[in-house]
């Protein structure tokens, strides 16, 4: 991958999540809105720069999965791979 985001941004790799009912039908993704998207860390940013000119730590590394805000950030295409860019505060848990 050739990406590498600045400030607090994250890039994520989506996880699609196919599920099916008791009964054996297949629900897409897109059934269920109030579902937050799930993604792999596929690289972060060096942080925040503060107003005291230090820079914020990020929280999440390359490699961990997580949970963020559906509508949040912009998706890109790089090398035929789908990939969102997000931001930091948009990351609402790290899956262990």
């Amino acid at each position: 991958m050739k990406i590498k985001p600045l400030g607090d941004n994250i890039v994520v790799k989506m996880l699609k999540k196919e599920e099916t009912t008791a009964s054996g039908i297949f629900l897409p993704e897109t059934m269920d809105e109030k579902k937050k998207a799930e993604g792999e860390v596929m690289a972060v940013g060096l942080g925040k720069i503060l107003e005291d000119g230090r820079r914020a730590q990020m929280e999440v590394m390359v490699g961990q999965r997580i949970l963020f805000k559906k509508w949040g950030g912009d998706e890109v295409e790089v090398d035929g791979q789908e990939y969102k860019i997000i931001n930091q505060e948009d990351v609402l848990a790290i899956i262990e």
